[in-house]
């Protein structure tokens, strides 16, 4: 039986949350984090999440262990779950906040539950079995969703935008390219131009992505950075090739493959404008209070925008194509990208407020 406590209110020593993938989720879900620590400020916090984003929290103050047992891992998921119900049935926790609420993190809290290892309190983002603390109605964004669970716990929401604790490595990092490169506060653009191989679709364009560069020029934009892993290698050096080879110089700098994820941050943070495609690493950059805009192509932004009065999103409109929000992984037409031209996402980044940046 679900019901709403106010578990503030509670003897709550020891909590698990449980947020497993992807990038971008658990960047928008760092947000809820923030809300649970100030919740409950003396209670010891652990986070249960699979070993490659785990890195991402080694310097949070927010958390007192991270548990990144690998769930998902092929060929050994009967030991990966047995290694997860013997550590947390150790650990006995007070109350467990699912933020992930799958079908296998609803697995593994029944069988925890089957013995002595059953937790009193489980908030859950959906009204399913074994929650006893939901969101009281359906919402079908994910993010407002977990929130109303939360508040079904009687926890206070106060955080709506990525809250991502990077450590000095990572500023001194960004300390280095804006030397090298001459990077002056506000006067840089921060580009996120690639996605997955698979996910290509996503992808903007390079000759977009080029053309606003030059754009951006006009807006006391100096230099702008593009960032991106393997997978994005080629979009990034067509980006560089295209933008760099006018009569502008050397404005677009290519920092694909050379920064670490959690370096986003601070890199961003002093810049004047961030662009990015539907990707994991905007939402990381959705931590700071610099202008965000994301470009949707066959993905849904009413579902995947981060939070934040910053941070806005582009997608063409229902009325100009009726299959945008497809999310299809092959395209013969790629219509819902191309009808978004450089000017008009100009416009829309020109749009956002900067109030919350300080010049």
């Amino acid at each position: 039986m679900a019901y709403t406590l106010d578990l503030t209110k509670q003897n709550i020593n020891r909590i698990l949350i449980i947020k497993w993938s992807a990038l971008g989720d658990i960047a928008i879900a760092s947000a809820l984090f923030e809300d649970i620590y100030r919740a409950f400020p003396d209670a010891s916090i652990d986070l249960n999440t699979l070993p490659v984003w785990a890195h991402l929290f080694k310097h949070d103050p927010r958390f007192n262990h991270i548990i990144d047992i690998d769930v998902r891992k092929k060929g050994e998921k009967f030991k990966a779950m047995r290694q997860w119900l013997k550590q947390i049935r150790q650990n006995r926790y007070d109350l467990v906040v699912d933020l992930q609420s799958n079908d296998r993190s609803r697995m593994f809290l029944t069988l925890l539950g089957l013995g002595r290892g059953r937790i009193r309190y489980r908030i859950g983002n959906n009204q399913q079995f074994p929650y006893n603390i939901r969101p009281p109605e359906k919402i079908r964004n994910t993010f407002k969703r977990c929130q109303s669970a939360l508040k079904a716990g009687g926890i206070n929401i106060h955080t709506s935008r990525p809250v991502i604790h990077y450590s000095e490595e990572n500023k001194n990092n960004t300390d280095s390219i804006s030397t090298e490169f001459q990077l002056e506060h506000k006067k840089y653009a921060v580009f996120f131009p690639g996605s997955q191989a698979e996910g290509y679709l996503k992808r903007w364009g390079a000759k977009n992505y080029a053309d606003l560069a030059q754009m951006l020029l006009a807006q006391g934009v100096d230099k702008t950075l593009l960032i991106g892993a393997s997978d994005e290698l080629e979009e990034c050096g067509e980006i560089a090739r295209l933008g760099n080879n006018t009569d502008k110089g050397e404005h677009i700098i290519n920092l694909c493959g050379k920064t670490k994820i959690l370096d986003i941050v601070p890199l961003c943070k002093h810049a004047r404008y961030i662009v990015a495609n539907d990707t994991g690493t905007a939402r990381i950059a959705a931590a700071t209070t610099t202008p965000l805009l994301m470009i949707f192509g066959p993905t849904n932004p009413d579902r995947d925008t981060p939070g934040g009065e910053n941070v806005a999103a582009i997608q063409a409109p229902y009325e100009q194509l009726s299959c945008i929000k497809c999310f299809r992984k092959t395209c013969g037409h790629h219509s819902c990208m191309k009808i978004l031209t450089p000017d008009l996402v100009l416009k829309k980044l020109l749009k956002i407020p900067r109030k919350f940046v300080k010049l």
